[in-house]
């Protein structure tokens, strides 16, 4: 977290921004005074950072605001947290707790950030990455890039919570005959023996079926569920079911390391690119328009910028490393 994070603070205070490195530092002395055992000089040490600033003592106040929360995380968070002070356990604890901080004691604002979201995930993948996972019941799930997920198996039923990303899924009969189930925000996806793929949007939830069908149903309960056939691909809000169209032909290729466009245009393919790629990646909007086809290696990005370069009238133009932006190709003189 470089940039710096506004810690809801109420009245005149909610206005005030802290630093990220203060609000970290603020969680290292909450953990470190945790024990019950602190020294006079801990002590000592912890009201001299306080008083030092009014940011630290800004940073603290929220921590005593939101106590109530800290003391309600995950015994394995909080035993990561307050384990040996060196390791990445305790690493990733710290970067948890400190988002706890700045969403102001919101546990549903953090549950919606990808630390807390990964920390419970039973599977994770991070930008770029791709896994697969061997299902209890026999079945397989692919995670794609930036995507987590919770298994959730009992006597009545076979679910994955999907808590962001993608997955494609490939079902299993079941000897008990529970049925197999895809939960999120926006409602569940419910497989008929089936491969599948479900898409998590801000706002709206995208399913494709590749095999078998899919039936969706909003949370709503008053929405109108709808089944989709193989080759069929629907979304669905909160509220409702939108119609189905064909499936795209390339629908699941990430799966297998590739990114299949077929007449896409370019600054669509570029936002699909960018999920796989750390940092930001557009082109000048004169250029939107132009079309993307043909099967793209997902495992080396910067491979098919250069191969767009080629392709098409654009360079390439970088700020930084992670800041890439494709410009119309200068005339050459």
């Amino acid at each position: 977290m470089d940039e710096e994070m506004l810690i809801p603070l109420g009245g005149a205070a909610a206005a005030a921004r802290v630093a990220p490195a203060v609000a970290r530092r603020a969680v290292q002395w909450w953990l470190a005074l945790q024990g019950g055992d602190a020294t006079a000089a801990q002590l000592n040490a912890w009201r001299r950072w306080r008083a030092e600033d009014a940011d630290h003592e800004r940073a603290w106040q929220r921590i005593e605001a939101v106590s109530g929360q800290l003391a309600g995380i995950p015994p394995p968070l909080a035993s990561a947290a307050l384990a040996a002070p060196a390791g990445a356990q305790r690493r990733r604890a710290v970067r948890v707790l400190t988002a706890l901080v700045v969403a102001g004691g919101s546990a549903a604002m953090l549950r919606q950030t990808p630390a807390w979201q990964s920390w419970n995930a039973d599977a994770s993948t991070a930008t770029g990455e791709r896994r697969t996972v061997r299902l209890p019941d026999g079945g397989t799930l692919v995670l794609n890039t930036d995507s987590a997920i919770q298994l959730r198996y009992d006597a009545k039923a076979r679910a994955v919570h999907l808590l962001r990303g993608e997955v494609l899924l490939q079902t299993a009969p079941d000897a008990q005959r529970r049925p197999f189930l895809v939960h999120t925000v926006d409602g569940t996806a419910r497989a008929l023996g089936t491969r599948f793929i479900v898409r998590q949007h801000d706002g709206y939830l995208q399913v494709g079926v590749l095999e078998g069908a899919v039936e969706l149903q909003p949370v709503a309960a008053q929405a109108q569920s709808r089944i989709l056939q193989a080759g069929e691909e629907g979304s669905f809000t909160r509220d409702g079911v939108g119609g189905a169209h064909a499936l795209d032909a390339g629908a699941g290729a990430w799966a297998d390391g590739m990114l299949v466009a077929a007449h896409l245009r370019l600054d669509d393919f570029l936002l699909e690119l960018s999920r796989h790629r750390r940092g930001h990646l557009g082109c000048d909007p004169a250029l939107a328009h132009l079309l993307v086809s043909g099967a793209y290696p997902l495992a080396d990005t910067d491979r098919v910028l250069l191969a767009l370069v080629e392709a098409l009238p654009v360079e390439l133009h970088y700020l930084t490393r992670y800041w890439v932006t494709l410009r119309p190709r200068a005339a050459k003189k």
